[in-house]
């Protein structure tokens, strides 16, 4: 009986191709977008733009209050959005006894996800900005609510990961229900909460349309209770001013090239961190 051979053979070689073109051309982009950014923007980097503030007498452009303004904003969304991004998380692992009221919260925090960064801008404006006034506060406040789903579904996805037993048997030994979660099930799942909290570092840092409307413009620089409660701009509105507004691309293209090696930083982080926690459960 002589064998036929199957009709979808032939096709294999082509989508092996294909998906090598795209593959190919996916790494080729990339590569271009991060040496282009380099290229124009590190010749244009210097110590004196990073450690000074603009002066408009002198014209002088440096980012200190810009880089002084996204690290506030960064430390403040963080200690805002773990705590609860962590206990939403937790209470839908392991309190939640309602799986409609469960499967309603996670359903709230994928359509957070999902919406546009310029409608929490303009949300914020309207909530914090209007009580708060126009300030770093308002803008952190804005990016905890948009950060919060990340948090939550990191840490939820890695605290399902804890095999069951592992509370059973601290159940076993006459362990409460909150000793088990604080001794057993978090230290377990650190590998999704440290993910989350470097996601989220990286959408702060690249986070410009909400800010616009809730931090402001100011590039002045304050220490950090003082810039909390007063407007200022991060890296990424820095960049829109200086491209947009004044004309600065040299400064502009400095600003992106400090964003793209954070980005770099943050994914190579990522990685480290990941691989530190796959050999420290393997072990």
């Amino acid at each position: 009986m002589m064998m036929t051979s199957s009709p979808r053979r032939p096709l294999v070689p082509l989508v092996r191709v294909l998906s090598l073109l795209a593959a190919g051309l996916t790494a080729l982009l990339t590569l271009f977008l991060i040496g282009y950014i380099l290229l124009q923007g590190l010749p244009h980097l210097s110590w004196e733009l990073v450690s000074t503030s603009p002066s408009y007498i002198s014209q002088r452009v440096g980012i200190l209050p810009d880089l002084l303004n996204t690290l506030y904003i960064t430390l403040t969304t963080l200690l805002f959005v773990l705590p609860l991004g962590v206990g939403a998380a937790v209470y839908l692992t392991e309190y939640a006894s309602s799986r409609r009221l469960a499967g309603a919260i996670e359903y709230a925090a994928e359509a957070l996800a999902g919406i546009p960064s310029i409608i929490y801008g303009l949300v914020g404006m309207l909530l914090f900005s209007n009580t708060l006034g126009t300030s770093l506060m308002a803008g952190a406040l804005t990016l905890v609510i948009m950060n919060l789903p990340t948090i939550m579904r990191n840490t939820q996805e890695s605290l399902k990961t804890v095999p069951q037993s592992y509370r059973e048997g601290a159940f076993g030994l006459g362990a409460g229900k909150w000793r088990v979660i604080r001794t057993v099930v978090l230290p377990n799942c650190l590998e999704g909460v440290v993910t989350g909290c470097i996601l989220s570092v990286g959408r702060i840092l690249g986070e410009s349309a909400a800010l616009l409307f809730t931090a402001g413009f100011a590039h002045t620089a304050n220490d950090f209770f003082t810039a909390l409660s007063s407007p200022g701009a991060t890296l990424t509105v820095a960049l829109y001013v200086y491209a947009k507004e004044q004309g600065e691309f040299g400064a502009a293209f400095a600003i992106a090239a400090i964003l793209m090696l954070l980005a770099l930083a943050i994914n190579l982080l990522a990685t480290l961190s990941a691989k530190f926690f796959q050999r420290r459960n393997a072990s």
